[in-house]
């Protein structure tokens, strides 16, 4: 029984006081997370960020601000094996945003990988909008941060 870590790099993208999130279906589970995915070895985590959105958007983006990194123990929800360690930056689009976008939740085929994108209004971002504990955390942050913020 190896343990090892398992570094994610996740990008927030705001545009119009809206966040963007992705659906997704992973391993028969329906997961809503930032947009980001995992280091690869060589890489660096801000190289690792462009290269996700580049692969799942089509997006070229700046990479800026840090805006958080772990700092809790938590287990891969997919390994227990593995120590999962996430990165979160902020994150400019250097293009037109057009890529496709829903209104609904996890609009997409129900098959192993299927992803798609949907903007939530910052006003109205809950933690449980979010599915991995990680997320969760990130979103409290931005919640913190957005002066006009609904309490429900």
């Amino acid at each position: 029984m190896v343990k090892r870590f398992n570094v994610r790099v996740y990008g927030l993208l705001i545009h119009d006081n809206a966040v963007l999130v992705s659906d997704e279906y992973i391993k028969k589970n329906k997961i809503t997370k930032f947009p980001g995915g995992g280091l690869e070895f060589g890489e660096g985590t801000r190289d690792c960020l462009a290269r996700e959105f580049m692969e799942e958007l089509g997006l070229e983006v700046e990479v800026g601000e840090h805006v958080y990194t772990t700092d809790f123990y938590v287990a891969s929800s997919f390994d227990t094996n593995s120590q999962v360690i996430s990165i979160y930056y902020a994150v400019k689009p250097l293009a037109a945003l057009n890529f496709p976008v829903s209104i609904t939740a996890h609009n997409y085929e129900k098959k192993e990988g299927a992803q798609s994108f949907r903007w939530i209004s910052l006003t109205s971002l809950k933690e449980s909008d979010l599915t991995l504990i990680i997320d969760k955390r990130v979103a409290e942050i931005i919640i913190k941060k957005t002066p006009a913020h609904t309490v429900n």
